[in-house]
């Protein structure tokens, strides 16, 4: 993948959009985004992202589809935010179509180590023998370093399932940068009560497509 200046113009407004949307300090962010074409051409997908609070102890990661509850900001509100960040990654393929380079169908991004990383896929969804949401759940293992045993029988079965028949073969591209300390303000302050751990972890564990995926068809 060659990048154009307008795709680095892209990949710096999604960092600031990321870092806006994240009420407290982080460690590290992921995020996974598809685009499809389907019927007539129009272009439908799902997004999520996690990140992993400032701490020194362990913390678990938090789903972005948790942070209006967590902090106590308006569903509606946040929704737009999220909406806005596909319509950025959205942008960033319709920048790799208008440059005639070869069309990703998803990526993950990463920010870590004051680096920022996108991965870009090309195989084809469509012909995906998992559905949305068990990728989600393979994406997760790959991903968020989360055990083998914390997931359940039908999870375990699942990744079981896909480790065997895993092909390492699948064409993806890299891209990496530095990034430096970002002074951007995020949507509400650091000092904040947010759940116990508890709560924490029973939250994390009600994953359905219906909180967990977005499905944009515009």
């Amino acid at each position: 993948m060659k990048e154009t200046p307008k795709m680095k113009k892209l990949y710096s407004d999604i960092q600031n959009q990321l870092f806006y949307m994240i009420p407290e300090k982080f460690d590290k962010i992921y995020l996974y985004a598809s685009i499809m074409e389907q019927v007539e051409g129009m272009p439908i997908g799902e997004m999520y992202f996690y990140y992993f609070p400032k701490g020194i102890l362990k913390k678990r990661p938090v789903n972005v589809y948790e942070i209006p509850n967590k902090f106590n900001i308006e569903d509606e509100v946040y929704s737009k935010l999220i909406n806005d960040l596909y319509k950025t990654i959205k942008k960033l393929r319709e920048e790799t179509i208008e440059s005639g380079q070869k069309v990703w169908t998803n990526l993950t991004l990463s920010i870590e180590n004051y680096k920022f990383s996108i991965e870009y896929n090309f195989d084809d969804l469509s012909l995906s023998p998992y559905s949305n949401y068990e990728r989600h759940i393979i994406w997760r293992y790959e991903h968020l370093q989360k055990d083998l045993c914390t997931y359940n029988r039908k999870e375990r079965e699942l990744l079981n399932r896909y480790m065997q028949n895993r092909q390492e073969n699948e064409k993806k591209d890299l891209y990496q940068e530095p990034i430096y300390q970002n002074s951007n303000k995020r949507i509400i302050d650091y000092d904040i009560n947010i759940s116990t751990e508890t709560e924490e972890k029973n939250e994390s564990e009600k994953i359905t497509e219906k909180n967990q995926i977005l499905n944009v068809k515009n």
